[in-house]
């Protein structure tokens, strides 16, 4: 019984500091102008890239930018996994395709791009080894430029 109060509370807590990850562009492109907030893209691949990963463990999912993220930016993931297991519907594989296209030509993995609510690009960086309130500095730089 204890263990299940455990997991209940832990389960519930999660939900705080979850993340609004967006995974179509277009609609959080409007969010965003409703918002009068920027859009951070994500650019991943979740499943074999190592930078990517750390990324995602070391400044995605920390409580610093959680909390800087729900205030100030509009986040979008656009994933490119590998494995099976992992794969995505064909119409979000095509949709972040796209995106692809327009954003991310180099096809660098990971790769931030930062636009303002009007889809302009501010921004864009990779993988950084710094802490996530050193990495949430960079992208403010992007924004005041």
């Amino acid at each position: 019984m204890k263990k299940l109060f455990v997991s209940i509370i832990l389960f519930v807590t999660s939900f705080g500091f979850s993340q609004d990850w967006n995974y179509n562009f277009d609609e959080a492109k409007k969010s965003a102008a409703e918002q009068d907030k920027n859009i951070i893209i994500v650019f991943s691949g979740s499943d074999w890239c190592a930078p990517c990963i750390k990324l995602d463990r070391n400044i995605w999912q920390s409580d610093a930018f959680k909390k800087e993220a729900v205030q100030d930016w509009i986040i979008v993931r656009a994933d490119f996994p590998r494995k099976k297991a992992n794969e995505l519907s064909k119409e979000q594989t095509e949709h972040n395709r796209k995106l692809a296209e327009k954003y991310n030509l180099e096809g660098s993995f990971p790769l931030v791009v930062i636009l303002d609510k009007n889809g302009k690009v501010l921004g864009k960086m990779g993988f950084k080894n710094v802490s996530p309130e050193e990495y949430i500095k960079m992208i403010h730089a992007f924004e005041k430029k």
